[in-house]
């Protein structure tokens, strides 16, 4: 399916976005290892997250769906059952990973596999702690890729400090801990998201936090409890409509019920410091999660430097902060993301090719991109390259390119945004949505 967009002068209104990807993830997996029923509001109904629900259905485990409400009836930590089936995580990073620690503890045999990109994504980030763990990990490529093989049980606690910052690995190993006498340790070198942390924390697990050495600590064995959890709208998905709001010319944007998490707000903290107009208000706490509202005006963007402990904030906002960067003035430089080669795509290539297509002038660099700001966009034909985040930077690229442009299978959308072309359409308060049946092209044109 492919998506047609024409430039659009106007994007005005207020919006909600999808429930969190990360969050809802791990509501299905600690539910399910948790005592008693959790409820869950504001579940992501994406396809990632539809993978999480499958695997642990074939684990034995009562999920019943209505919209975005979903009961998780777990049976402890103890209470999964050897799947039948191959565990198939379609494109979802996250679900091989995380679950794979919660395996690790397991006393059977799981096999774990998913699509053409998982099965590119490196594995042995994570199968190496929970190998000396105790853990039983066979995979291509000495266990480094998908399919894997994993015979759990037994698990020792550790003390692992991994190589880059990233929260799947380090809630993996917090995961597999849970099923190790004593306390299980993660440092890493910058601290990477801390959903896992919180969560486990509402559960009723003891978890401890050292911000200064960036080091987490969970004691193992012990009683989950389930509860409920509410979703907050995704900050990575808002991302897209707050770089939107800031380059269309009459851009005013509302977005409520955002989560807005620390680990989480690079993406916000960056669009300020290139001269963005943001305020945000209505902030309250559920679940050990921060949320609120979020409001961005049409500004002038500038160019600056992103790197460091600001990117494990806004790793996977790099692709739509690229388009920002070249609608600004002037130069943005984004280095330490050397992580983003190892995403659904490459997405530091992706980006920089499919923009360079649109007329942006970008360098890529061996960690990161060089962005000169200020250049005309013109449509054309671009590649999603079966990456949702890399489908929807081009797609808001779009609304300020002249003439149409074209992205191809952007239905790959639906990992994590289902109604993004609807809530595009609405807000430009236009009815132009047509639908060719015979080329199955989904066009969406937005007129001056």
């Amino acid at each position: 399916m492919d998506l047609r967009i024409k430039q659009t002068k106007k994007l005005q209104g207020t919006l909600t976005v999808p429930g969190d990807k990360s969050i809802s993830h791990r509501a299905i997996m600690l539910g399910a290892i948790a005592t008693g029923t959790t409820e869950v509001t504001g579940f992501l109904m994406g396809q990632d997250c539809l993978s999480t629900v499958d695997c642990f259905r074939k684990l034995g485990i009562n999920i019943a769906i209505d919209n975005s409400r979903v009961k998780i009836e777990g049976k402890g930590l103890d209470g999964l059952k050897e799947p039948v089936d191959i565990l198939d995580v379609g494109n979802s990073g996250t679900t091989i990973r995380l679950i794979s620690g919660i395996l690790a503890g397991q006393d059977f045999t799981s096999f774990l596999t998913g699509d053409q990109s998982i099965r590119k994504r490196p594995m042995a980030r994570i199968t190496k702690p929970l190998t000396e763990m105790g853990a039983e990990i066979i995979g291509r490529q000495n266990g480094n890729l998908a399919p894997l093989a994993i015979k759990g049980g037994n698990l020792k606690k550790i003390k692992y400090t991994t190589p880059v910052a990233s929260a799947q690995v380090k809630s993996s190993i917090l995961l597999a801990g849970l099923y190790a006498e004593g306390w299980t340790e993660i440092t890493e070198p910058i601290k990477s998201r801390n959903h896992t942390e919180l969560m486990l924390k509402s559960f009723g697990a003891q978890v401890e936090e050292d911000d200064i050495t960036n080091t987490v600590r969970v004691k193992g064995r012990p009683e989950l409890v389930g509860g409920e959890i509410k979703v907050p709208g995704d900050i990575s998905s808002a991302a897209f409509f707050l770089t939107a709001g800031a380059i269309i010319p009459e851009g005013s944007l509302t977005i409520t019920n955002v989560g807005l998490n620390p680990t989480r707000t690079g993406i916000i903290d960056v669009l300020e410091e290139m001269g963005a107009q943001i305020k945000v208000f209505n902030k309250q706490k559920t679940t050990g999660e921060v949320i609120g509202d979020i409001k961005i005006e049409s500004s002038s963007l500038k160019g600056i430097k992103i790197g460091g402990e600001m990117i494990p904030r806004l790793i996977d906002e790099i692709p739509i902060l690229a388009v920002a960067a070249s609608c600004a003035s002037g130069v943005t430089e984004i280095r330490n993301a050397e992580e983003l080669k190892v995403k659904e795509s490459n997405r530091l290539a992706a980006i920089a090719r499919e923009l360079n297509k649109l007329g942006a002038k970008i360098e890529e660099l061996p960690d990161g991109l060089k962005i000169y700001g200020g250049q005309t966009l013109k449509g054309t034909i671009c590649d999603s390259y079966d990456d949702h985040r890399i489908a929807m930077a081009l797609a808001i690229a779009g609304l300020v390119a002249q003439g149409e442009t074209i992205i191809k299978n952007s239905d790959i959308i639906d990992v994590s945004f289902p109604n993004f072309t609807k809530t595009l359409q609405k807000l430009t308060n236009t009815n132009s949505l047509i639908t060719n049946f015979l080329n199955q092209e989904l066009d969406l044109v937005f007129l001056w």
